[in-house]
């Protein structure tokens, strides 16, 4: 043992002695592709981060990098902050930010928010934007609207809102009118546009119309206008012709015309066609329609050589 140590200290003193050549240090290798990958999963958290290969100064990065994000996530209230890696300064940003996350919280009515940690000034302000939230929900009149909250001006300026509504859903005739709040100058007011609503619906030959509703002349206008329509219908040869409300006049007039579309119907060859509803004038103009179609679709004779 003694000599080995001993040898160890010559060799030591070999080396050491100014003026010996010392072997020169290898260069340091080149980071492969390899090796920057996993130092940019490290870098970023990710689970193929092998801490292993990693040099001091990389892993001094690393966990500057991970400082760095827990302060983010901290700063954004994620769940993945750990507030005991947080220096004092960066503890106050991340205090200041979350006040002001709850503020807004509070201020937009929001269910997470926390109000016992507002302080007394913005404590007030919330309150105050939730009263006038409060009070515009009941003047729009959402479902959300707590009529306890109100004041007793606000709670005037809701009821005369409501009554509002309800008169125009009463002149709409919606089914949401309440015609108990009306009052008497008001009922008259939505009779009248009931009666409009129902001439227009008759007026337009509406399944919605109330006939028994009419008066008198407003009965005779609706039945001019059903005849006209109806004639109309009879003379294009429509399916709702209705020949039996048609008068003597009027019926002659659809016969007229559908003696006019059955000549038509023969010269194309169509099936509507009868042929005998056809007159002798009409079978010999039906023929010479056919004989026309004929000479056009037979090609002419070719002239001899």
């Amino acid at each position: 043992m003694t000599t080995s140590a001993a040898i160890v200290l010559a060799l030591f003193a070999v080396v050491s002695t100014p003026g010996t050549a010392q072997p020169s240090a290898k260069p340091a290798a080149k980071p492969n592709a390899s090796d920057r990958t996993n130092l940019q999963n490290c870098l970023q958290g990710l689970a193929d981060c092998d801490i292993s290969t990693l040099p001091a100064d990389q892993i001094k990065k690393m966990g500057e990098a991970s400082a760095q994000r827990n302060m983010d996530n901290c700063m954004d209230g994620s769940a993945l902050c750990d507030p005991t890696r947080l220096t004092s300064a960066q503890a106050a940003s991340v205090q200041v930010a979350r006040y002001r996350r709850n503020l807004a919280k509070c201020t937009e009515s929001s269910p997470t928010c926390d109000p016992l940690s507002l302080n007394p000034k913005d404590a007030a302000t919330v309150r105050a934007a939730a009263q006038e939230r409060n009070f515009t929900n009941c003047q729009n009149g959402t479902s959300n609207c707590d009529p306890v909250r109100l004041t007793p001006q606000q709670s005037k300026v809701v009821q005369t809102a409501a009554d509002r509504r309800n008169l125009d859903f009463c002149l709409a005739g919606s089914p949401s009118c309440n015609p108990l709040r009306l009052s008497h100058n008001e009922a008259v007011s939505v009779e009248s546009a009931a009666v409009r609503r129902n001439l227009e619906r008759c007026m337009n030959l509406s399944f919605a119309c109330d006939p028994v509703a009419l008066t008198e002349e407003e009965a005779k206008s609706v039945r001019i206008v059903f005849e006209r329509r109806n004639l109309a219908s009879c003379q294009a040869g429509l399916a709702n012709c209705q020949p039996l409300e048609l008068g003597a006049a009027d019926l002659e007039a659809s016969r007229n015309a559908f003696r006019v579309r059955n000549v038509e119907s023969c010269k194309r060859g169509l099936p509507a066609c009868d042929p005998t509803l056809l007159t002798g004038p009409d079978i010999a103009t039906v023929v010479a329609a056919f004989q026309q179609r004929h000479r056009r679709s037979t090609p002419a004779p070719r002239a001899q050589p």
